[in-house]
C-alpha cells in the first residue's frame, strides 16, 4: 500500500510543479501581445456580494470599491501603461465596482458588457452569462489588440477553476475559440 502511495505521488509531482509554474505572476508588458486578454477581477471594494435589493441602476445599492479600490485600480492602469499597454479595449461587467475599475484603468473608453455580470447568488444566470462570454472571446481577433474584462471572482473562476483576489487577473492567449489559453497570472498590486 506505502509503494502504491508513493508511486500515485511520484506520478503527480510533474503536475504539480507544472501547476506551480503556471501560477507564476506575469510581467504586465504580456498583455501587450497581440492577442491578449486580461480577465481581471474588480478592484477592493469591502464584504461580499451585493445588499439584498441591489439594483445596477443604482451604485449607492451595491457594494462599490473604498478608497484602497480606487488607488489599486488607478495604480495598475499605471502599471500596464509602463509596461507598454497605453491603449486597450476595456469591457466592464455592468456592476459599479467593476465600471469604476475599469474607468479608473484610464486605458480607452469602457463599453458594458452583461456577460461579464456576477452571478454570485443567481446560479441559474452561471451557464448563460459564461455561454455568452465564451461566443464573445471566440470571435475577438487572434492578433487584435490588448483586451481588459473587468468582471468578478465567479467569473474567472468559471475559465480558470481558480482564485484571484481583487484586483488581480488572468492572461489568455485567444486561440479563435472560447477556451482561450491561460498564460499566467497577473498579481494585484
Amino acid at each position: 500500500m506505502q509503494f502504491r502511495a508513493a508511486a500515485i505521488v511520484a506520478a503527480l509531482l510533474p503536475l504539480l510543479a507544472f501547476a506551480a509554474d503556471a501560477a507564476e505572476p506575469l510581467p504586465p508588458a504580456e498583455l501587450a501581445k497581440p492577442g491578449r486578454v486580461l480577465m481581471l477581477r474588480h478592484a477592493n471594494a469591502p464584504g461580499i456580494g451585493d445588499p439584498p435589493g441591489f439594483r445596477l441602476d443604482d451604485c449607492a445599492t451595491q457594494r462599490n470599491l473604498d478608497a484602497a479600490g480606487r488607488a489599486q485600480a488607478a495604480r495598475l492602469g499605471e502599471r500596464l501603461a509602463q509596461a507598454g499597454v497605453a491603449r486597450a479595449k476595456v469591457y466592464s461587467s455592468q456592476w459599479c465596482r467593476c465600471l469604476e475599475t475599469a474607468r479608473l484603468l484610464k486605458l480607452g473608453p469602457v463599453a458594458e458588457l452583461p456577460a461579464l455580470n456576477s452571478f454570485y447568488g443567481r446560479a441559474q444566470d452561471r451557464d448563460a452569462n459564461v455561454a455568452a462570454l465564451r461566443a464573445f472571446l471566440a470571435a475577438l481577433p487572434v492578433d487584435g489588440p490588448p483586451v481588459v474584462l473587468v468582471t468578478h471572482q465567479f467569473t474567472i473562476g468559471a475559465f480558470t477553476g481558480g482564485s484571484t483576489d481583487s484586483g488581480g487577473g488572468t492572461v489568455f492567449a485567444l486561440n479563435g475559440s472560447g477556451a482561450p489559453r491561460v498564460v499566467g497570472d497577473l498579481a494585484p498590486d
